[in-house]
């Protein structure tokens, strides 16, 4: 693959996955276009070097400029390329790259209650509201990326055995994930009742458009945030925060790290820590809510 075509792929993800603003990824686009154009003999993901990353940080220090703005390039970078290691698209371990301590972003996350509002919002009455409740329920219920979700197809699910098998990334690295039962109903649901009168019912490609194909990260991030609207919850949100809210609720109901990482697919712990600091945060905030109810 080439590496413009990656970079676009992880444009798509920062934009569709993460909800970044048009400002911002501007910014890591910027910030990532600055390495590129500093190798520009390279033109495959299979061209570029473990040194070639250091020997830009070297040169970017080298070019006086702030130690912030040497920071968020490389910040931009390093995420740029776990994205790719995530996705299987480069093989091996790229260098964990020293940047200055500038704090963590923790991501949003919703408290059960928001959850539960916000899978109850479509109503099951038709294909779509069928479909996009089967796919809240999913998502929240295994922990998948949206690009997973979206990449399902009908023989992935296994309702004999309650799990999801999720294949990620050009190397279609597989791997087996539980989901709960009502999930499973109403994937059973949308499956029998309204997938079957779509005009792409005799496909493979589970969540179906109205033309038969497979739905867009775009459409999903959109109705995500409609439905969001419609129960009254005006925290950022995204496909991505009910990964998030897996994530978050499993640790603080007493899930091992290492499971939550298996589950997430994450080929790092650390890119699984992060979940502990949020539990951690969420937790104290309840116990100082309650102390105050208390006095």
């Amino acid at each position: 693959m080439s590496i413009l075509e990656a970079f676009e792929e992880y444009v798509e993800h920062l934009r569709s996955e993460k909800g970044l603003s048009e400002a911002t990824i501007s910014s890591y686009r910027e910030d990532i276009m600055m390495f590129l154009q500093a190798f520009p003999e390279k033109k495959d993901l299979e061209d570029i070097l473990l040194t070639d990353i250091e020997d830009f940080a070297i040169a970017e220090t080298e070019r006086f400029l702030s130690p912030r703005t040497v920071a968020r390039r490389l910040s931009a970078l390093y995420m740029f390329f776990r994205f790719l290691e995530d996705e299987g698209l480069i093989q091996g371990e790229f260098p964990t790259i020293d940047r200055p301590k500038l704090g963590k972003h923790l991501p949003n996350v919703l408290s059960v209650e928001e959850v539960e509002d916000l899978l109850n919002a479509p109503k099951a009455t038709d294909e779509y509201g069928a479909r996009d409740k089967a796919m809240l329920e999913c998502m929240y219920a295994s922990g998948l990326r949206v690009s997973e979700l979206l990449a399902l197809n009908t023989y992935d699910i296994s309702f004999a055995e309650r799990v999801v098998k999720v294949a990620s990334g050009k190397g279609k690295k597989e791997r087996v994930v539980p989901i709960g039962e009502y999930a499973l109903d109403c994937l059973k649901d949308y499956i029998e009742h309204f997938r079957i009168n779509n005009i792409g019912a005799n496909t493979s490609i589970l969540f179906l458009n109205r033309y038969g194909k497979a739905l867009s990260r775009i459409y999903f991030y959109n109705q995500i945030k409609k439905y969001a609207l419609e129960v009254g919850i005006d925290k950022p949100i995204s496909p991505h925060t009910l990964r998030h809210c897996f994530a978050t609720h499993l640790l603080e109901n007493g899930a091992s790290l290492r499971i939550v990482s298996a589950l997430l697919g994450h080929s790092h712990l650390e890119t699984t820590e992060i979940y502990t600091h949020v539990s951690s945060k969420r937790i104290k905030s309840a116990y100082e809510a309650y102390l105050r109810d208390e006095g």
